[in-house]
């Protein structure tokens, strides 16, 4: 700004420097904050994380990744399940490589109290399928199939291989089919409506098994 002392009055008159002066040193302000780091979420409040356990080197680490309050809520919630710092990171960073905010923490969770390990957990994350896949997962365990059998389930899920519903594999294993025998089925191409006539057919067997007819014939005298 310029300062003009020739006034009679000696007094000194301040003259307002142009608008566009101002919008460029505005600019200039912002383009300076965001080049320093200060472009993230610097008024996030990280406490919910510490107090969850998180150490502050994963928060940091989160802090750079640009994690947003609504993010950290989810994370709170994994972490109360006893989602590691570093599957919470990588599960931030995964859902970011695929532009989008990290909100399954859901899913995470009930994998997790499935007995689903976090190696697997990242790895379905990874191809962003937690909504999709989370909750056949988990049905999968209920079945009380072994470990082996729900591993392969799951990997063919997550290549896009065909392969029956959870609903479907229950059934027919209530009808006394053994894993391998379904395993079979599978990987002759069965879908759902194959595995439903073939569960109405078991079942309808069984019912009538040992209805035959039985003749009851009296004591001679």
């Amino acid at each position: 700004m310029a300062i003009h002392r020739n006034l009679p009055s000696g007094i000194a008159r301040v003259r307002t420097a142009p608008a566009n002066l101002s919008l460029l040193a505005i600019i200039t302000a912002c383009t300076l904050a965001l080049s320093s780091g200060c472009g993230h979420n610097v008024l996030a409040d990280y406490r919910p994380l510490v107090n969850a356990g998180m150490s502050s080197s994963s928060i940091e680490q989160l802090k750079k990744l640009d994690t947003s309050d609504n993010e950290m809520l989810q994370l709170v919630s994994a972490k109360q399940a006893g989602i590691t710092d570093y599957s919470c990171i990588t599960l931030v960073s995964n859902a970011h490589q695929h532009h989008h905010p990290f909100s399954n923490a859901d899913a995470v969770t009930s994998l997790a109290g499935a007995g689903f390990g976090e190696p697997q957990i990242l790895q379905i994350a990874r191809l962003d399928k937690l909504d999709t896949i989370s909750g056949d997962a988990v049905t999968l365990r209920l079945i009380g199939l072994s470990d082996s059998t729900v591993q392969t389930l799951l990997q063919r899920r997550l290549q896009n291989q065909p392969t029956l519903s959870s609903a479907e594999i229950a059934r027919l294993k209530n009808t006394g089919l053994t894993e391998k025998e379904i395993l079979q089925r599978i990987d002759r191409g069965m879908d759902d409506n194959q595995a439903e006539k073939e569960v109405r057919a078991r079942e309808t067997a069984r019912n009538h098994y040992g209805m035959g007819f039985v003749s009851i014939r009296g004591r001679k005298r």
